[in-house]
């Protein structure tokens, strides 16, 4: 088959591909193979929609993973989070990301749950590294699809400042002369006064 490109998975096997863009999810871990520009459904299912993990953040790929093939949805909204090299007036060097992971993943669970509810029609994808960032790299990815651009906006929105609120995830910040333990899970999952500020900032 001259001019098809070939994948080879995990065991070695290989197989023809039509042309776009592959990821192979191997012993967990995801694959891009460079040279393609699409990615087909069967494989979006591959990958899971909510993650946390120590695998480097591919924000095209966390956002494919919403498609559903319906060309019912109008939008897709995406948030990607770097690490920056300042905080507070210091110059930050870099930064440790730790987590309880399954709790972590209940809790994204929950923010796509409250976010099918509020905007029907909304899906979340949210991804988050744990472990050490370098300045730049990006520590979490998200993203919104919906047929109205407004309630992807607000759904991206909203799932970034319930992250915030409810995920127990603490980042330790490591700066000339010194590091600190910043953030963590600042509100009770089922704080209802918490939720409407998530959505009052959401919808703003």
């Amino acid at each position: 088959m001259a001019g098809v490109p070939w994948i080879t998975s995990g065991s070695g096997n290989p197989g023809p591909a039509k042309a776009g863009r592959y990821v192979l999810v191997v012993s967990g871990d995801s694959h891009v193979v460079s040279g393609f520009s699409r990615t087909p459904l069967y494989l979006n299912e591959m990958r899971p929609l909510l993650h946390i993990g120590t695998d480097t953040l591919a924000l095209d790929d966390v956002a494919a993973s919403l498609g559903d093939g319906s060309g019912a949805d109008g939008a897709v909204v995406t948030f990607l989070g770097l690490v920056r090299n300042h905080n507070l007036g210091r110059r930050v060097r870099y930064l440790e990301y730790e987590a309880y992971e399954p709790l972590a993943l209940r809790a994204f669970e929950k923010i796509a749950a409250e976010i099918a509810e509020r905007w029907p029609g909304a899906r979340l994808a949210l991804h988050h590294r744990i472990g050490r960032l370098q300045i730049g790299e990006a520590s979490i990815a998200i993203a919104a699809r919906s047929p109205h651009r407004g309630d992807a906006y607000a759904a991206c929105r909203y799932a970034i400042e319930r992250v915030k609120q409810i995920a127990p995830i603490w980042k330790r910040e490591f700066f000339d002369g010194g590091d600190v333990w910043i953030e963590g899970a600042t509100a009770n999952p089922d704080d209802e006064r918490a939720r409407q500020e998530a959505e009052r900032l959401a919808c703003a």
